[in-house]
C-alpha cells in the first residue's frame, strides 16, 4: 500500500503495521520458513538508492530506529525488529562489470547466482556466497565467507569502496582515502553496522579455467578418524581447493539403507587454471587409507558455479525452518566434531545437520588487514536445525542450543553473518577480537550518536 501520511521523497513502497498487507510483507522480509516474533511499525521498500537518505530522514521524524533487508537470509531475522523502521533494499539489483579494470559496481541485493555467470562470461571472479539465493549486501557486511575464501579471503577483502548513506541521511563514499573509518567497520561489522550500503566496488579476480569436485561419505561413528586424515590431507592441498566436512543424514543417492544413516561426507572444491591442474589439486584425496569402508564416493568431476549453487540451493528450500550457529575454535576438528556427531545422533530432524569447513578464511595478514572482520580461530563449525512445521519448534531450537553447549568450552568466538545472536546478549562482541569490538563501540558513537541504527540482535 502507498501510504501518503509523511513520506517525504520516498518513492517507493511504504506500508505502516496495521495497513493491509503489512503480515505478509513482514514475513516476506524473512528468507527463513520461521519468522520472528517482531513487528516493525514501518516497511520501506526502497525503489532507487534515492530513496535511502529521504528513508533515514523520514525514520528520525518519526521516532523509528532503521533495520536494514538486502534478502533476508539472516538466520534469525536480524533486520526485522519491532518498534523500528525496516528498511528494504531488495529492488537494488543491478551491476556493471569493468573487465578492463578487473571491478565490478554491484547494488546490495544482487546475489551470488546473478553475478557469478557474468563474471564468468568476462573471465573474472568473486569469492560469492556458497547459497547461491544470498545478496552481497549483507554477505559483504558480514565479512562473507564464500567460494575460494580460503585463497582469496574474505569477500569484504575485495570491497574497494563502499557508498553508504549515514545517520545524518548524508550519502558518502568510503573507501582507504575517504572515510576510512567507515570503510573499515563496513568490512566485517555485519547487522551492527550503523549506516545504509547502497553500492559496492569489487576488485574481481582471474577466473578458475576449471572447477572439480570430490566427495566421500563413511558412517558417522567414523567421525573422528575421518577428521583426522581430513586434516592431514588438509595439509597438502593447495589454498585453492576448498575442503569441507558435513555431518547429516545420508542424501537418497547415497544408500538404499532405510532409514538412512548417519554420514561424515568429506568434499573438496579445485579452482583451477585447467582440468590437468584441478586433477593434481585434487590428487591427494585420491588416497583415502580406508575408502572401502566410505557409504558413498564419487570421483573427482568437472563442475560449475551453476553446479555449486544448484547442489546448495537444494539444501536450503525456502519453505523449511532453520537455527545456526557459528564457532571458531583453536581445538583441532576431530575434538569438535566428535561432540557434534555426538549431538546429530540426537537430532529430532533429519534435515539438520553440522558444516565444518576447513579454512574458511585465510589467515594470511594481507588478507585480513584493515577490517572489522575477524578470523578468531583455526577451526570452525556451523550446526544446523532444520525442520519441517512450527510443531518441531522447541525441539530442533533445544537441539541446537545443547549441541552449541558441548562445544562452547572449545570455543573461541563467533561469525557474526551467521551467529545465533538470540542465544546469548554476549554472541555479537564474541566475533570481534577485542580491540576490533571497542573501535565498533567508539565509531557507532561517533557516526550514529543517537543510535537511529539499530546495534546487533539481542535475545
Amino acid at each position: 500500500m502507498r501510504d501518503q501520511r509523511q513520506t517525504g521523497a520516498v518513492e517507493g513502497t511504504i506500508v505502516r503495521r496495521g495497513d493491509d498487507g503489512y503480515e505478509a510483507l513482514r514475513t516476506a522480509m524473512v528468507w527463513n520458513g520461521r519468522k520472528p516474533d517482531r513487528f516493525p511499525e514501518l516497511i520501506v521498500r526502497a525503489a532507487s538508492e534515492r530513496d535511502v537518505p529521504a528513508a533515514v530522514r523520514l525514520a528520525r521524524s518519526l521516532g523509528l530506529r532503521i533495520a536494514v533487508r538486502s534478502a533476508g537470509h539472516s538466520w534469525c531475522g536480524s533486520p526485522v525488529r519491532s518498534d523500528s523502521m525496516l528498511l528494504d533494499l531488495s529492488a537494488l539489483r543491478r551491476y556493471a562489470i569493468d573487465p578492463g579494470a578487473a571491478t565490478a559496481h554491484v547494488q546490495p541485493a544482487v546475489t551470488g547466482r546473478a553475478l557469478a555467470p557474468a563474471l564468468a562470461e568476462a573471465g573474472l571472479a568473486f569469492p560469492v556466497a556458497h547459497c547461491g539465493t544470498v545478496a552481497v549486501g549483507g554477505y559483504l557486511l558480514g565479512g562473507g565467507l564464500g567460494w575460494n575464501s580460503g585463497a582469496l579471503g574474505p569477500a569484504c577483502h575485495s570491497v574497494e569502496e563502499i557508498e553508504a548513506v549515514t545517520a545524518g541521511g548524508e550519502t558518502v563514499r568510503c573507501n582507504e582515502r575517504e572515510n576510512a573509518d567507515l570503510f573499515w567497520a563496513a568490512r566485517g561489522a555485519g547487522p551492527g553496522f550503523f549506516a545504509a550500503v547502497t553500492g559496492f566496488r569489487l576488485r574481481l579476480h582471474p577466473a578458475p579455467g576449471a572447477i572439480t569436485t570430490t566427495t566421500y561419505a563413511f558412517p558417522l561413528a567414523d567421525v573422528e578418524a575421518v577428521c583426522q586424515w581430513a586434516t592431514e590431507i588438509s595439509h597438502e592441498l593447495e589454498p585453492t581447493v576448498e575442503l569441507a566436512l558435513t555431518l547429516a543424514t545420508a542424501a537418497p543417492f547415497m544408500t538404499d539403507a532405510a532409514p538412512r544413516p548417519k554420514v561424515v561426507t568429506v568434499a573438496a572444491t579445485a579452482f583451477a587454471a585447467d582440468l590437468e591442474h584441478a586433477a593434481d589439486a585434487l590428487r591427494p584425496l585420491g588416497h583415502c587409507p580406508f575408502a572401502d569402508g566410505a557409504v558413498h564416493h564419487r570421483e573427482p568431476r568437472e563442475t560449475s558455479f551453476a553446479d555449486l549453487y544448484e547442489t546448495a540451493d537444494g539444501l536450503w528450500p525456502p519453505r523449511l525452518r532453520y537455527a545456526a550457529d557459528t564457532l571458531w575454535s583453536d581445538a583441532e576438528l576431530a575434538a569438535l566434531l566428535s561432540r557434534l556427531g555426538d549431538a546429530m545422533r540426537e537430532a529430532p530432524s533429519e534435515r539438520s545437520l553440522v558444516l565444518a569447513p576447513f579454512a574458511p578464511a585465510s589467515h594470511d595478514g594481507d588478507l585480513l588487514r584493515d577490517m572489522a572482520f575477524s578470523v578468531l580461530g583455526e577451526t570452525y563449525a556451523v550446526p544446523c536445525a532444520v525442520w519441517d512445521d512450527t510443531s518441531g519448534d522447541e525441539a530442533n531450537i533445544r537441539w541446537l542450543r545443547d549441541a552449541m553447549a558441548s562445544v562452547e568450552p572449545l570455543g573461541t568466538g563467533h561469525y557474526i553473518a551467521e551467529a545465533d545472536l538470540t542465544a546469548d546478549p554476549a554472541r555479537a562482541e564474541r566475533s570481534f577480537r577485542a580491540n576490533d569490538w571497542e573501535r565498533l563501540q567508539s565509531l557507532r558513537a561517533r557516526h550514529d550518536p543517537d543510535g537511529l541504527f539499530h546495534g546487533y540482535l539481542t535475545p
